[in-house]
């Protein structure tokens, strides 16, 4: 699903954001990227949506060269992968369930069908109550939540997600997570890109770990909850 060959990414300052990056990220995985703040973990999920393109190398999502798709194909890229950055892009003159919407009508769904997976999106992240409010209304966890079902009313094949679990408390983290591991059971690659050691620990499969722009791939663990379900069957 995702290859990465040799990549470096630095922004015209002499130094690299990331350096020499190889991993690859097979379909149907859920990887952790876990790393301190600046390490260049936002950098390396917005390359391998496509957001942005790398200095150096070779990035193949799907078996497209992301980095030499032409400008017109990068919307229609982009469209198949469910992206959630730290800085969520909602439309402000919207209400909550419009956000949410907007993609499907954007992609030719009837508005019959795309108001019925744009209902149960917003349910998923437990946002129902709150589908007339503007994203102005919404406190910033509730706004991160908004992202989220925007992102996945698509049904992607891929996720990329940043940080998502930053403006919640620990129980509304925990049931986001579980959104994310539910999409990954029904075979959605997903790659998220977070500090907090304890969310890693109850659901990684696998973490690639960035310091100083470079990756070391820690490998396969069992993710804690797993464990704890493994003990009380």
């Amino acid at each position: 699903m995702i290859e990465f060959q040799q990549v470096y990414k630095s922004y015209g300052r002499g130094i690299d954001t990331l350096a020499d990056v190889n991993f690859g990220i097979a379909a149907g995985e859920f990887v952790f990227v876990s790393g301190p703040s600046g390490a260049g973990k936002s950098t390396l999920l917005k390359l391998i949506s496509g957001l942005d393109v790398p200095t150096r190398g070779t990035i193949l999502v799907n078996g497209q060269n992301v980095g030499k798709l032409p400008g017109r194909a990068r919307p229609y890229f982009r469209r198949a992968v469910g992206t959630i950055l730290q800085d969520v892009h909602l439309l402000q003159d919207r209400n909550a369930f419009e956000n949410v919407l907007f993609p499907l009508i954007v992609t030719g769904h009837s508005r019959s069908a795309a108001e019925k997976r744009a209902r149960a999106a917003i349910d998923k992240v437990g946002l129902a109550n709150k589908d007339k409010l503007r994203p102005q209304e919404l406190s910033g966890g509730d706004q991160q939540r908004l992202a989220i079902a925007r992102a996945i009313v698509n049904r992607p094949a891929l996720l990329i997600v940043d940080e998502p679990t930053a403006n919640l408390d620990r129980d509304s983290a925990q049931r986001i997570a579980d959104v994310f591991r539910d999409f990954n059971q029904v075979g959605v690659t997903t790659v998220i890109a977070t500090h907090d050691e304890s969310l890693i620990d109850d659901y990684a499969h696998r973490v690639l770990h960035i310091e100083g722009g470079r990756l070391t791939d820690l490998g396969a663990r069992t993710p804690r909850a797993s464990r704890s379900h493994g003990a009380r069957a």
